[in-house]
C-alpha cells in the first residue's frame, strides 16, 4: 500500500489537517511493511480496507481517533498493534497553518 495513495482517501472520508493525515498515512504504511495484519487476517491491507475499517469508529472520532480505535481493536484481536497507534501530531510544522 502506498501512503501517498491513501492520503486523498482520508482526506475526503475523515478530513483532518494535513499533519494528521500524513502521520496516519506513515504509520499504515509501516503496519502495511510489517506484514502483521497480513498474516493476522490473511490479506494485504489497501487503500480501500483502512478507509473501511477506519469507518467503523464511532462517528464523534476525528482521523486520529479513528486510527487509533481500528489498531486498538487489532491490538485487542490480535496483539502486537500497540507500536502503530498515533501518540503525537505535530500541526506546528503543518504547510497549512
Amino acid at each position: 500500500m502506498d501512503s501517498r495513495d491513501l492520503l486523498p482517501a482520508l482526506r475526503e472520508a475523515f478530513g483532518g489537517t494535513d499533519a494528521q493525515r500524513r502521520v496516519v498515512a506513515r504509520q499504515a504504511r509501516d503496519l502495511a511493511d510489517s506484514g502483521q495484519l497480513a498474516a493476522d487476517r490473511g490479506v494485504e491491507p489497501t487503500v480501500d480496507s483502512v478507509i473501511d475499517d477506519m469507518a467503523d469508529a464511532p462517528d464523534d472520532c476525528d482521523l486520529v481517533e479513528r486510527w487509533n480505535w481500528w489498531i486498538g481493536s487489532l491490538e485487542t484481536a490480535y496483539g502486537g498493534y500497540e507500536r502503530f497507534s498515533v501518540r503525537a501530531v505535530d500541526d506546528e510544522h503543518d504547510l497549512n497553518v
